[in-house]
């Protein structure tokens, strides 16, 4: 009887904090994916990030630029345009670069750590004080030292850009 009541009583409370929302006219749209959109945005566009840093990965722009599409168009409801979208990202891959981060005790390295920087532009034509600029993200996977870059740079590409993909979404939709 007594969770039953704990119940309802949750269910009144979420009732009435919607209602006082709805009633003052803020509106927010939430999603299981952790993101808010509001609901006045209805597109988004990505723009092709080129790859500027120094060390050149060739797929690298391609699977960046996709990955974020693939997101906004997985976990939102808003609608993929070419450009000028409600949500607009624009950036460039600024950092792509392979250093030992383990270290025997006999000075041999034990893993490398490869390490992404993107900076991302981004604009939110539904409210305007929640776009960014020049904002770095940055991320990383380590491997074993005994492994060529060449040979596992794909696999950990897919791997650090998801993170990278994910902390973008989040800085741009999930603004609570």
């Amino acid at each position: 009887m007594k969770r039953l009541f704990q119940l309802v009583l949750m269910v009144s409370a979420s009732l009435a904090l919607t209602l006082l929302c709805n009633s003052c006219g803020y509106k927010v749209t939430y999603n299981l994916s952790g993101g808010s959109i509001p609901p006045e945005a209805k597109t988004f566009s990505v723009a092709y990030f080129p790859n500027n840093a120094p060390m050149v990965a060739p797929t690298l722009s391609n699977v960046l630029t996709e990955g974020l599409r693939d997101k906004f168009s997985r976990q939102t409801r808003l609608e993929q345009v070419e450009e000028g979208g409600d949500f607009a990202f624009e950036g460039e891959i600024t950092n792509y670069t392979s250093n030992t981060s383990s270290v025997s005790s006999g000075d041999y390295a034990l893993q490398n750590r490869l390490t992404i920087t993107v900076k991302v532009n981004f604009q939110n034509a539904v409210d305007q004080t929640l776009s960014f600029n020049n904002k770095s993200f940055s991320s990383y996977a380590d491997y074993d030292a005994s492994q060529l870059l060449i040979d596992v740079q794909d696999q950990l590409i897919e791997e650090i850009v998801q993170a990278l993909v994910n902390d973008i979404y989040m800085a741009a939709a999930g603004n609570w």
